[in-house]
């Protein structure tokens, strides 16, 4: 599996009508969704689809044809996603139309290209599982632990103190196995 960890953008021109796709990571999709809606207020179409993990390891995934007929927007967006086997990722295609119907086919096509288009133009990244953890460590350990995690590609996602400082960690499984085992004498978990 593969994913973006950045917001793509490329633009598709169709008998005059424009596809402006957008590539994302889907933790982002609401609020850029948002944006975008207020950014292009003129725009006839914010055709979407979606692929991420949920918290059982399933993969969730959605489409959205917004007004386009049935099947031939959301659909093609979301099958572009499964074939290049992207998850967590989102793709938001903004569509003006241009004066020409498309026709079915046309649509089906457009959307494709659109989408095909914005993911070539993205840097994809092998998708690697994350893990949280949470640890404990003495007040004269913090720097050691700081720099480890840097060392390991470990994300301090929260730190709390008190008569000891407390962090809650996310990496993937292997540098999580790594990270713990180098750091077994110094920290708690």
């Amino acid at each position: 599996m593969q994913t973006v960890t950045n917001h793509f953008t490329t633009t598709l021109e169709v008998k005059q009508s424009k596809f402006i796709a957008h590539l994302l990571p889907y933790t982002l999709y609401e609020e850029t969704l948002q944006d975008l809606k207020k950014e292009h207020p003129k725009a006839r179409h914010f055709v979407t689809a979606y692929r991420y993990l949920n918290e059982y390891a399933q993969i969730v995934e959605h489409s959205s044809d917004d007004g386009e007929p049935k099947g031939t927007s959301g659909k093609p967006s979301l099958m572009v996603l499964q074939g290049q086997e992207l998850i967590n990722a989102a793709v938001i295609v903004v569509r003006y139309f241009g004066g020409t119907k498309l026709g079915t086919g046309g649509l089906v096509r457009a959307y494709s290209d659109a989408v095909n288009l914005v993911i070539e133009a993205a840097e994809i990244i092998e998708y690697k599982e994350e893990v949280t953890q949470e640890i404990g460590c003495a007040y004269s350990d913090i720097r050691l632990v700081e720099y480890e995690c840097e060392a390991y590609g470990v994300t301090v996602l929260e730190k709390s103190f008190d008569e000891k400082a407390h962090y809650k960690i996310k990496a993937t499984k292997e540098a999580m196995a790594l990270f713990l085992q180098k750091m077994q004498r110094v920290i708690e978990i």
